[in-house]
């Protein structure tokens, strides 16, 4: 998200930054390129109208201009703006009501309510500890219950059983009371959508919302509708009355336009994001990371929850105590390939590290392959337990076997020996140094024993 945004900010600031001193028509310059920029983002126009403005008056200021480092100041201000428009703090699910906390998913149809619905489900049950009930109310679109049940069985979340033929509003009456009775925290109520908004479709949400009262009313947006998201959410706030929104497909969307226009549109905090189709690929909206991310100043609190949410504990501990002994092997460079994965690829943790837009943009031009984990994986795979542990066994006859077992080339399995006989030898040498060693000379001292 905000791909095509932060390159043309970036190259906006990078000539602010190349200036020792800013006029006023320097700041203008600057601002009219960013107009543009937000424009060309399909930023609602209001709002890019007040972003332009309320950054002005602050950037031709004495203090901006007379600064030591007016251009820095300049992003700050932006910074400061983009966190505003966004909602300022970060706004996460509201669970504070007596059990079970129900939570109403609206939305129109293909925005990807069903699929959000377990998504939630699924970490409000491993992140918060919760034990969650999932109801489907939809019972217009072919096997849209069924869906739901098939997506509770995968991310191990309770569904309600089906009843053939009951009215959407006696479902959400059963599913309150089953809740009641089986010491439910939460329940997700996925209504039905259309592929329009209409009378109907606001009528049946409004009657369901009087029969159990949610305590959030989430609006599911798809962020590559763009505008009309915003237009979307504005008629829901309207006529049934929300407490959040959850954008999905934010990782396919370059421009982001309706995530800065959504709350200063129509008041509605984004409280999660999609970031892919896995069922895990949930996170809480924080503005001031996501406008870190658009100016280029990384995201690095998130990629470290990141890390902490799929590294297990347990095998850490136990590469930590291989690693201090300086041993490493291909199956603890598999862990390492598998964990790098989990995060999202090389792809997932670039996009949160500072100042990594350029370096990006590279990569894509030199066409640097994603797959190429999923290579190492295989030719690692293709090894016997005993060449995991001794890579030192691996000679000319072995290789061309891995090889074809792993649909790779000798080459391939070269460069992976070697990468990893460099990793190995880094750990060798980390161990020697010891920790005063490490801290007194910091990396230099690894790079200079290279």
């Amino acid at each position: 998200m905000f791909e095509n945004l932060s390159q043309r900010l970036g190259e906006v600031f990078d000539r602010l930054t190349r200036r020792g001193a800013l006029s006023e028509a320097d700041v203008d310059a600057a601002l009219r390129e960013v107009r543009v920029a937000l424009l060309e983002a399909d930023v609602a126009l209001p709002v890019v109208k007040n972003f332009v403005e309320a950054v002005k008056a602050k950037a031709v200021g004495e203090a901006v201009l007379k600064s030591v480092t007016p251009g820095q100041m300049v992003i700050k201000i932006v910074h400061d703006h983009l966190v505003e428009t966004l909602g300022t703090e970060a706004g996460g699910l509201d669970l504070s009501a007596s059990a079970p906390v129900p939570i109403l998913m609206v939305g129109l149809q293909g925005s990807g309510k069903t699929t959000t619905t377990a998504k939630i489900g699924l970490r409000l049950r491993n992140r918060d500890r919760r034990k969650v009930l999932m109801a489907s109310l939809d019972t217009r679109r072919p096997a849209a219950m069924e869906q739901l049940a098939i997506l509770g069985a995968q991310a191990e979340v309770t569904t309600l059983n089906i009843v053939p033929g009951e009215p959407p509003i006696a479902i959400a009456r059963r599913a309150l009371q089953t809740a009641k009775l089986g010491a439910f925290d939460v329940l997700l109520l996925d209504t039905a959508g259309r592929l329009h908004i209409d009378d109907e479709l606001m009528g049946e949400v409004a009657a369901v919302r009087d029969a159990v009262k949610p305590h959030e009313t989430l609006l599911v947006v798809d962020a590559m509708t763009g505008q009309d998201a915003v237009n979307v959410a504005q008629a829901f706030r309207e006529k049934v009355g929300l407490t959040g929104v959850v954008m999905t497909r934010v990782d396919g969307d370059a421009r982001g336009g309706a995530a800065l226009s959504m709350r200063a549109v129509t008041g509605c905090p984004i409280k999660l994001i999609g970031v892919g189709e896995k069922l895990d690929a949930l996170e809480d909206f924080h503005p001031s990371r996501i406008a870190g991310r658009i100016l280029g100043m990384g995201d690095v609190v998130s990629l470290v929850e990141k890390a902490a949410e799929t590294i297990e504990q347990e095998e850490a501990e136990k590469l930590a105590a291989k690693m201090q002994k300086g041993q490493f092997d291909l199956d603890d460079l598999s862990a390492q390939l598998k964990q790098l994965q989990k995060m999202g690829g090389l792809g997932g943790i670039m996009g949160m590290l500072p100042g990594i837009g350029k370096i990006q943009r590279q990569l894509g031009e030199a066409k640097i392959d994603e797959r190429i984990l999923k290579r190492q994986q295989a030719i690692i795979s293709s090894m016997t337990k005993l060449e995991r542990r001794k890579p030192e066994l691996i000679k000319a006859s072995r290789k061309q076997r891995i090889a074809t077992g792993s649909g790779t080339s000798v080459a391939d399995v070269n460069k992976l020996l070697k990468q990893h006989m460099e990793m190995q030898r880094m750990m060798k040498q980390m161990n020697k140094l010891g920790k005063k060693g490490l801290m007194r000379h910091g990396l230099s001292a690894l790079m200079s024993r290279h």
